[in-house]
């Protein structure tokens, strides 16, 4: 068996092990979890050969040292690697050799991503190796002086730059239909969520992201808890606001004004401190049809960046020759 080794040498709090998450249990109090950039996480998987889970990191970033079997990974999202020193950049596989160290780091945003081409060993809750941080259950945090086990590691993937996704830029204005507790705001409240200019704030982490700015105070936080999702713009009792994402509660009593559409969640999760972002509220059809056309965009890169994931061809049958030009001299 091809058994390749990671040891943990330094390692960021918010580094995980994630799959693709645990739905259907959040009548259950469990939210499903899996990644906070998913189409980083989605990108980083088809580029190593598809095995499904991977090491997501933050602050701090994440280095180790390969041993046994060699294996490529690879690098997605906000993260930039360096193996044995050499800058290796972003959304990139590359292969490890026994005995490379590759450190990894975030870089222009929060969540970064790290696929071995080969199955992590990882615990699994609920069917799923997600890590719920908080409950420290599923694959777990990687902390130094651990060990991560991939078996079936495959070291013969082409080293490639793998593409990056649609609408990449940094987001600066995000599409939010308006509830589903607008009733606790005023319409003058109302006015500057959409008026107003918000920014990333540094408190964050996988239940989701403080967003500074103006304060929305609601008229009452005595409503009975009620459901929440992913993508919902919850507002505290001081007016402060938050995205929810990857770890979100399920049932809360701060009211939600606002639920950001599919595509834009993600991305806002991403920004680095202090990016603005502004909101636009759309209505249920116009977010049903945007997520849709996002939903087409991304199946189609997501064929792309597997297409790339290819073994390289054995030496024995390279054409080493080709286009040599052997001169002669005539003395």
């Amino acid at each position: 068996m091809s058994e390749a080794r990671l040891l943990i040498e330094a390692a960021g709090p918010l580094t995980t092990v994630q799959d693709a998450g645990r739905p259907g249990w959040r009548r259950f109090g469990v939210p499903p979890s899996g990644p906070v950039d998913r189409r980083a996480f989605a990108a980083a998987v088809s580029a190593s050969g598809g095995h499904g889970r991977v090491i997501e990191l933050s602050l701090g970033g994440l280095t180790f040292k390969a041993e046994g079997h060699p294996v490529a990974v690879a690098i997605t999202g906000a993260a930039t690697a360096e193996v044995n020193g050499v800058d290796v950049g972003g959304w990139c596989v590359v292969t490890l050799q026994p005995g490379a160290r590759c450190r990894i780091r975030e870089s222009g945003g929060n969540w970064g991503y790290c696929a071995p081409a080969g199955r992590i060993v990882a615990d699994a809750w609920l069917g799923s190796s997600s890590t719920h941080l908080i409950a420290g259950l599923g694959g777990g945090r990687i902390a130094p002086g651990g060990v991560l086990t991939v078996r079936d590691a495959q070291g013969d993937l082409t080293s490639v730059a793998i593409p990056r996704p649609p609408q990449s830029a940094a987001i600066t204005v995000a599409r939010a239909i308006l509830g589903p507790q607008q009733r606790f705001f005023s319409g003058e409240v109302l006015e500057q969520l959409v008026g107003e200019r918000f920014t990333a704030s540094p408190r964050f982490d996988r239940m989701g992201m403080v967003l500074d700015g103006p304060r929305l105070p609601p008229s009452r936080i005595d409503m009975p808890s009620e459901p929440a999702i992913r993508g919902a713009l919850q507002i505290d009792g001081d007016g402060r606001m938050s995205l929810l994402t990857a770890d979100h509660q399920t049932t809360g009593g701060y009211p939600r004004v606002a639920v950001v559409i599919e595509p834009d969640i993600d991305r806002i999760a991403q920004l680095p401190v202090g990016a603005g972002i502004r909101f636009e509220l759309v209505d249920e059809a116009e977010a049903i049809a945007q997520t849709r056309a996002a939903a087409r965009q991304t199946a189609e890169w997501l064929t792309r960046v597997k297409a790339g994931a290819r073994s390289r061809p054995p030496l024995i049958t390279a054409n080493l020759t080709d286009g040599v030009v052997v001169r002669r001299s005539m003395f």
